[in-house]
């Protein structure tokens, strides 16, 4: 029997330091120019900062252009988990988080986590319960009333359920109907 796992995404806010040792071994695939290729990277790494929370994931970077990117569990479509030769070999993944902006480059890489496979069926478990928050009653799958405020005849406004204020709406559209075909019939 498999063990719960102990994996907590709200402690994860910083890379593992293997990823700097992956960073530097990139950049020295750049030759005589890899102290130029380096300085980007090592600013990235010590700026990198993640936060996961109820709603979704945040990722802050930069030095001189800050970007910070925060994307909530209900928009996220897809979560690709890819690793080349180097990644495997030192433990690390890269988890790309897509969206439906309708660009075909990730929104979010999540960069410099050992334990990527835990991570990404967090995120997974996460964005599906976003996905099915209306299945609030624990077995009953019936979602929970949405309340809508209405104004009445007499002014006030009225807390109703969504099915009633669709169903009070098609009865006016009736009576209206109603109305229009009387009134062409007795001209």
């Amino acid at each position: 029997m498999a063990e719960p796992s102990t994996f907590d995404a709200s402690k994860l806010n910083r890379p593992d330091p293997k990823l700097f040792r992956y960073y530097v071994l990139v950049s020295l695939l750049a030759g005589p120019l890899s102290p130029f290729a380096l300085l980007p990277l090592w600013f990235r790494y010590t700026t990198l900062r993640y936060q996961f929370d109820d709603a979704g994931v945040s990722m802050k970077w930069g030095v001189l252009f800050r970007r910070e990117v925060y994307l909530t569990y209900r928009r996220i479509q897809d979560i690709q988990l890819t690793r080349n030769l180097l990644q495997r070999w030192m433990g690390l993944a890269k988890i790309s988080l897509q969206t439906a902006s309708g660009s075909s480059d990730a929104e979010m890489a999540i960069e410099g986590v050992l334990r990527a496979e835990e991570l990404r069926d967090y995120l997974y478990s996460r964005m599906r319960g976003a996905k099915n928050q209306f299945d609030v009653a624990i077995g009953t799958g019936q979602p929970p009333p949405v309340l809508v405020t209405e104004q009445t005849e007499a002014g006030q406004h009225a807390m109703m359920p969504e099915p009633e204020r669709a169903t009070k709406a098609l009865e006016a559209i009736r009576d209206a109907l109603k109305s229009l075909v009387e009134q062409r019939g007795a001209t």
